[in-house]
């Protein structure tokens, strides 16, 4: 964990598992209510969200409603 907050890795959880050895918090999430869940389940001092392109477009207006945690989309 950082003093600015924490980074979390959401998505699928074949591509998202790895992430944990760098300190992530991971959210595996496989399908559109887990990826709601997990994303509702993201606590205050997340900061940095790093998401599946899949979590991604089922998120995508949930994302707009959360102006102070910063996403990022990883590639195909």
């Amino acid at each position: 964990m950082t003093a600015a907050g924490r980074v979390a890795v959401l998505g699928e959880r074949a591509r998202v598992e790895g992430y944990g050895l760098a300190g992530a918090l991971v959210s595996p999430a496989d399908g559109p209510g887990e990826v709601r869940a997990a994303w509702e389940a993201l606590g205050d001092r997340t900061a940095v969200v790093v998401l599946t392109p899949a979590a991604a477009a089922i998120l995508a207006d949930a994302r707009r409603r959360r102006p102070g945690v910063m996403t990022v989309v990883m590639p195909p």
